[in-house]
Order: C-alpha cells, then structure tokens, then sequence
C-alpha cells in the first residue's frame, strides 16, 4: 500500500509532467499554408525595367499579387495589400482587376479575417490596399517607414504615394503598425522577415513555416524567376549587388529553390495551378 507521502509526490509529479507538456505545446510554431492570389494583369510591361541589362523592346505582362498565408492556429497573415484607388487604377489600366479584397473573399478568406500584413515595401502596388483591411495589424521595416513617411504623414520620396502615406500615418496614429527593427526577425510564430533586398529603401521579404519547409515570398525583391535562375539583379532597386545577394541568401533560406515566389511573375500560376482561377497554392 502507498504510503500518503508518496501518493503527494507521485500526484505531484504528474502535475508537473503534465504541466511541462502543455508548456511545450504552447511553444510548438504553427505552420501555414501559402497561396499567390492574383487580383489583375499589367500588360506588356518592359522586361527592362524588371530584369537589369533586359533587351528594350521585350515586354511582358505583370502578375498582380497579394499572398495569403493561412496558419494552423487559424490566423490569416497578408503579405502586401495591391491596389484599388481609381488614380491607379486609370493610370495603369490593368486587366482582368478585381480588388484586393474581393480576389482573397474568392479564396475563403473575408477581409475582416486577416490578422496581420506584411508589408514588405511601400510602392502603390503593394501598399495601396492596406485600409481595406481595416482589423488587420500592418508590419513594416522601421528603416523604411521613416525613410518615406515623416511624423505628420508627408511623403519623404516620390516610392510612395502621398495618399498612401497618410494612411500609413493614420495607421500609425491608430496603433495598427508594427515598426520591425532589423533582419531575420520573427514577427508572429511561424512568420520571419529578412532585409537586404533592396528594392526600396528598407524592403523585406518573407520567410514562413509550412508542413513541406520553408517558403520564401520575395514579392519585389525578385520581381521574375528569370531574375532567381539567371542570378541577375532586379531593375529598380538601391544597390544591384545586395540584391543579387538576397537573392543567393532566399535559395539558402527556403526549403526547396521552387518555395520562392517572386512579385509579378505570371508563370507562379503554371508552376502551382491548383487549386486554380487566379489561386496558387505553394507547395
């Protein structure tokens, strides 16, 4: 028979046991899945101002993206928000546009479900939708958020957008943005950014945990895969040989060469075409 001494230690012991486990449950990171949500197409666009040294007179149509990763612990992560103002929209004339919003609702997702975007640059075409998602907390490079926002909302540099910069502001003011301080940080379990790619003044990429590895979304810091075969920097950026250096560090980081996405590239939806309509999920 027990004596009441031990049964208190051996109960004791199971509690601490038990305890231990949950701890190291709550510690596990969750993974995602990650899909490329195309929402429009800029037609014929010169290769030469997304591939440096690109011959002039090639042109090729623009894939218009947003990414969507979708966590095991039910979190919906964007990474970049498109575009919909009408000053955009005149001016560029994309194909086939719908918004940001109504391409992600296509995918399952409602706006008012996203939880964070990272936002991995300021440029209109990334930067322009993020008041479409009004519950969503926005994370961006601090670098490049004082780069090109000054404290009253003003537009330091013609990347952005005044409009887009005083939203971005008022986001601020609203306590919805996440200043990240520097590289390879871990912003949300399972989510890590990295810098050095240069397309803007501070831009970021993504890396993310899914069940088949690590999955890169470059967004504009490779804007084709002709860029990530051929090693050759994209066309606007700050400094060519960092970009072409982020680029050589994304196929370190990611999985599998395949797992990185670059920003416009069309060929994402012939490489992944399931599930489908404008839909491709990285795996």
């Amino acid at each position: 028979m027990q004596s009441p001494a031990l049964r208190v230690a051996l109960a004791a012991t199971f509690v601490t046991v038990i305890a231990a486990a949950s701890s190291q449950a709550k510690r596990v990171a969750p993974t995602y899945e990650v899909y490329a949500i195309r929402f429009a197409t800029v037609k014929g666009f010169p290769a030469s101002g997304l591939v440096s040294g690109a011959e002039q007179q090639r042109r090729l149509d623009l894939a218009m993206m947003v990414w969507l990763l979708k966590g095991s612990d039910g979190r919906n992560v964007l990474v970049d928000a498109g575009f919909y103002r009408e000053r955009f929209l005149e001016r560029w004339k994309p194909a086939d546009y719908r918004r940001p919003t109504d391409a992600l609702t296509a995918a399952g997702v409602r706006p008012d479900d996203v939880s964070d975007i990272v936002l991995s640059h300021v440029h209109w075409d990334h930067a322009d939708g993020l008041d479409l998602f009004p519950k969503a907390r926005i994370w961006i490079q601090k670098r490049e958020y004082e780069y090109y926002v000054d404290a009253n909302g003003r537009a330091l540099d013609r990347g952005i957008d005044s409009v887009d910069a005083l939203m971005l502001n008022k986001a601020k003011r609203d306590g919805r943005v996440q200043l990240v301080d520097g590289d390879a940080r871990e912003i949300i379990p399972g989510i890590t950014v990295y810098t050095g790619g240069q397309h803007t003044f501070a831009s970021q990429y993504v890396g993310v945990t899914t069940t088949g590895g690590t999955v890169i979304v470059a967004s504009d810091n490779a804007y084709l895969y002709e860029n990530l075969a051929r090693h050759i920097p994209i066309a606007q950026t700050f400094d060519s040989a960092a970009n072409r250096q982020a680029m050589e560090r994304m196929a370190k980081l990611a999985s599998n060469e395949r797992f990185i996405v670059p920003g416009h590239d069309p060929d994402v939806f012939v490489r992944f075409p399931r599930p489908g309509k404008g839909v491709a999920r990285i795996q």
